[in-house]
């Protein structure tokens, strides 16, 4: 019979899933949404701003005759608390994700932690190396750390090649990737999101205010509203300066975000990458 090569037994991975609530996701986006209706109705919305302020209609009543620009905001109509909404959206999940991040890189450079933990294990010092990672407390380090208990486990393996070990220590890595990269990906759904809807929505917003606007125009028969019709597009046009504002600031924190995220992605690959070629030379 053909002589058969011994299998790389399969041991679970050393790195736990992280536990994390999802409840940011769903309560987030309603509080904004509420909060920007406040801030439309209650505060650009104050009776005080106005020179003919509404007496009835509590939802939305018509003020007529803002006092400056920022109460002229309210007659832009009730997609503004929609957007003031989104950006609220923007502002919450960005320190979110900021924070979440500023935890995943550690401390220090990632290069400079791979550079240590090159030096300790070129000098077979797997343990040194552990207690570097313990000092790095981030992603690359989580992923490193997982990779070097396992190559530490596969030093005093005697069932197995060299290649069956390489591999081993090979999938612990990916194993402890695939544990922390959604930590790093969430949420961000939100700000690429808004990036896009944002300025249709208040492309919407415009577009009912001009139909408002010209309609108005058309029952009181043309000419003697023109100075009517140019406030009523001015008001429509805020709701397309803060569409492409809150936009604009949704694209800026998602590419900044996605930024940090692959340079903590290029550190766990040459983690990876670091540790096989390690062994490999070392424990041949």
């Amino acid at each position: 019979m053909a002589e058969t090569k011994p299998t790389a037994s399969v041991k679970a991975t050393s790195v736990q899933p992280k536990k994390s609530s999802n409840i940011i996701s769903w309560i987030a986006p309603i509080v904004c949404i509420v909060a920007g209706y406040a801030i439309w109705r209650f505060i650009i919305g104050n009776p005080d701003g106005f020179t003919d302020p509404a007496k009835e209609g509590w939802f939305w009543p018509e003020h007529k005759g803002p006092k400056g620009a920022f109460h002229r905001i309210y007659e832009g109509g009730i997609i503004v608390p929609l957007l003031i909404g989104m950006l609220l959206m923007v502002i919450v999940f960005s320190i979110e994700r900021l924070m979440t991040i500023r935890k995943a890189l550690g401390s220090g450079s990632i290069s400079d932690f791979i550079r240590k933990v090159q030096y300790h294990l070129a000098n077979r010092n797997v343990d040194a190396a552990l207690s570097e990672c313990d000092k790095q407390r981030g992603s690359v380090g989580n992923v490193m750390k997982a990779g070097l208990r396992r190559y530490k486990e596969m030093i005093n393996e005697t069932g197995l090649d060299t290649e069956q070990k390489v591999l081993s220590i090979q999938k612990e890595v990916e194993e402890a990737t695939a544990l922390e990269l959604p930590m790093l990906q969430k949420n961000l759904v939100f700000l690429s999101t808004i990036t896009s809807v944002g300025t249709l929505v208040a492309l919407l917003g415009t577009v009912i205010g001009m139909i408002k606007s010209f309609a108005a125009l058309g029952e009181s028969g043309g000419g003697s509203d023109s100075s009517a019709l140019a406030v009523g597009i001015s008001e429509a046009l805020y709701n397309t300066a803060l569409g492409i504002g809150t936009s604009a600031l949704a694209l800026i924190m998602y590419n900044i975000f996605t930024t940090k995220i692959d340079s903590i992605t290029y550190g766990i690959d040459e983690s990876g990458f670091t540790l096989t070629q390690s062994f490999a030379s070392l424990y041949k």
